[in-house]
């Protein structure tokens, strides 16, 4: 029963999506699974990493503390999303805390199966330089985006990333598929949340935003076409 309900959430992973039942099967025999609490710590900055981590359900946050002592979020993952392959791969600690945003159920697997599915499988090791290709990209426009001294334009480019990452695309725009509090686009953004609710209302009012019901935020086709080249 167990085993079923780890290839249920395998099988939803962008990682290992491509695979057969048979090979997932082979792939729960290498995994563990713990849950964690809202707020606990699953990785702390400067850990040794000896896991690729992927998220079955929930949602975690990867931060440092600046040295002013804020906490800035350098990204958010969320169910069947994966974290932890860079230093895994590298042999060096953790650049970052990774903590637990919700309730999440996160399976481990070790070093030696990690390589060992990349050796073997080829459509998994395709994925993996894909996913590490696209958190070298986010990483340089993150730099530009916290580089930026205008506040608006630093929440449109978070939008536009995010947007890149979780995306579902409409006849009105794009939602972003990723649920987000103002204090935690404060927090990626470098800004306080008062600036943030402030520039969110105005793009509300604008109607180059919409706040829907499950608290996803959607892009307007407007939106899309102004900052599109930011």
């Amino acid at each position: 029963m167990i085993e079923n309900i780890k290839i249920d959430f395998l099988r939803n992973s962008y990682l290992f999506s491509s695979l057969t039942d048979e090979e997932l099967q082979q792939i729960c025999k290498e995994i563990a699974i713990e849950e964690f609490k809202k707020h606990e710590t699953i990785l702390h900055e400067e850990d040794t990493n000896e896991f690729m981590y992927i998220i079955l359900y929930g949602k975690v946050k990867v931060s440092r503390i600046n040295e002013d002592g804020k906490e800035i979020i350098l990204a958010l993952h969320q169910t069947n999303d994966s974290f932890g392959e860079l230093s895994l791969i590298d042999g060096k600690t953790t650049p970052a805390t990774v903590s637990a945003i919700e309730d999440s159920l996160i399976a481990f697997i070790s070093r030696k199966s990690f390589y060992s599915i990349l050796l073997n499988r080829e459509k998994v090791l395709e994925k993996i330089l894909y996913v590490l290709c696209s958190r070298l990209r986010e990483s340089w426009n993150k730099i530009f985006l916290l580089n930026s001294k205008n506040a608006a334009q630093k929440i449109k480019m978070l939008f536009l990333m995010l947007s890149h990452e979780y995306a579902e695309k409409t006849s009105n725009g794009i939602i972003i598929t990723i649920k987000l509090t103002h204090q935690e686009i404060a927090d990626m953004t470098g800004l306080t949340r008062e600036t943030v609710t402030r520039v969110i209302d105005k793009l509300q009012k604008d109607k180059e935003i919409s706040i829907l019901n499950n608290k996803f935020i959607q892009l307007s086709n407007d939106f899309l076409k102004k900052y599109s080249d930011m």
